[in-house]
């Protein structure tokens, strides 16, 4: 079996106080969080934002390096097992504009419950679960503190 470790990032925005949270459609049709593999000596921090800006065209973003999860799953690719793991981090969008890459084919900002009922997954809606209680326990406050 090959192991494989990606990473990306929950991107978040709050608008008209609310949260809300960057969903991408990849081709098979799964909703999902910005995320791809490490490229040679990345850090996963690194290879988190560099995925925010090929798969979404966003370069303002903020990581947040006290929350980090990880979920990991298998499948096969050309006849291969293949156990990846995914690290996520939660990051600040400071774009609302998405310019999506060819590995995608939508997009949407929505509220933790409609994410909750758009993610396809429920390891990633687990954690999103986290993400959401740590942004509103940890950086909200901050958040109407700098509008």
């Amino acid at each position: 079996m090959i192991k494989d470790t990606s990473s990306g990032v929950i991107p978040f925005r709050l608008t008209r106080d609310k949260i809300e949270y960057l969903l991408l459609k990849g081709r098979t049709g799964d909703w999902e969080f910005p995320k791809g593999g490490i490229e040679n000596d990345e850090e996963y921090q690194q290879t988190s934002i560099r995925e925010l800006e090929e798969e979404a065209g966003i370069t303002e973003v903020k990581l947040y390096p006290g929350f980090k999860e990880e979920y990991s799953y298998i499948f096969y690719s050309n006849g291969e097992k293949i156990h990846k793991t995914v690290h996520l981090f939660i990051g600040q969008s400071f774009e609302s504009k998405v310019d999506l890459s060819k590995e995608h084919t939508d997009h949407q900002w929505r509220t933790y419950e409609q994410a909750r009922g758009t993610l396809t997954h429920d390891a990633v809606k687990n954690i999103l679960d986290e993400a959401d209680k740590y942004i509103k326990n940890n950086l909200v406050k901050d958040f109407k503190h700098n509008q």
